[in-house]
């Protein structure tokens, strides 16, 4: 089996953890889930962690060939469209962003001039696609549940899950955004488990679960298939239904989840400016989450 090497880049902030994935051989290299500073109380962007990638990435004379996304993320938002100016790449997610825009098109208000076709993507990746990495054999597998678009991606020996799964000592994504479904992602987890047990998982975020004192983010599909305290090996699908949804109903919605829903349906991209040259997030009151 092919090893890519992976470098992780952990952002304390948002509790993301994002990739630079690369061929030793050809030097080509994909990155997953970037990360665009945000602070909310202020509106001001600012793009450390993502030029911490660049940093890494010309430091070991690596060309990207991939800027992939698991998801529309919303906990952060993708700095996507900076790291593609600074460094190339084709910006990928899965095809279901269409359902995403549309969903979230609505929310927003969006004006016309917001395509619900994924057009802000470079490429769409649909369940089974193969693609390459350099030399390297990779696959998008659908894995929704989460939320509609959700993708795995598997480049050699490692998958990478996006919030599909965490460590197994936390468990499995929430499913309550909408589109999201628990039974759909009890079934998307198990094509990942499916996978050959050594496979390298990587995640793209940990919390830091009581009685753990360091964040950790790569594990093996074996290690969860035996030990995720969600879905282990013998959790059948109408118990973890039944759990995934109690624990659901009990979480508030994440802390940036109106921007960064807004600016990654977008590709990572701002809302257009409006006639006094500003761009603006909305906010929508009372339509999001249930407090």
């Amino acid at each position: 089996m092919q090893k890519p090497d992976v470098k992780a880049f952990f952002d304390p902030d948002t509790f993301t953890v994002s990739y630079v994935v690369s061929d030793p051989a050809s030097r080509q290299c994909a990155i997953i889930d970037s990360v665009l500073d945000y602070n909310p109380n202020s509106g001001r962007t600012h793009t450390t962690s993502a030029e911490q990638i660049i940093d890494y990435v010309r430091d070991q004379s690596l060309t990207v060939q991939w800027l992939l996304e698991t998801h529309v993320h919303a906990d952060h938002l993708s700095a996507a469209p900076f790291l593609q100016e600074q460094l190339g790449g084709k910006l990928a997610i899965g095809g279901h962003i269409r359902t995403v825009q549309e969903t979230f098109a609505k929310v927003f208000n969006a004006d016309s001039e917001f395509q619900r076709d994924g057009s802000q993507f470079n490429k769409l990746f649909e369940d089974g696609d193969s693609f390459t990495l350099g030399g390297i054999e990779a696959r998008a597998i659908h894995t929704p549940g989460h939320t509609p678009a959700c993708m795995t991606y598997v480049i050699g020996d490692a998958v990478f899950v996006g919030d599909t799964l965490f460590m197994p000592d936390y468990g499995t994504a929430r499913c309550d955004f909408p589109g999201g479904d628990s039974r759909t992602l009890y079934q998307s987890v198990q094509k990942i488990f499916a996978l050959p047990e050594n496979t390298r998982m990587f995640l793209c975020h940990d919390y830091l679960p009581e009685g753990r004192s360091e964040y950790i983010w790569e594990t093996t599909v074996g290690e969860q298939l035996r030990n995720n305290i969600h879905i282990h090996q013998g959790i059948n699908e109408d118990d973890f239904v039944a759990m995934r949804d109690k624990r659901d109903a009990e979480l508030d919605m994440p802390r940036l989840i109106l921007p960064s829903v807004q600016v990654n349906m977008r590709g990572g991209h701002m809302p257009p400016a409006e006639d006094n040259g500003i761009q603006y997030l909305k906010i929508p009151i009372n339509v999001v989450g249930r407090r």
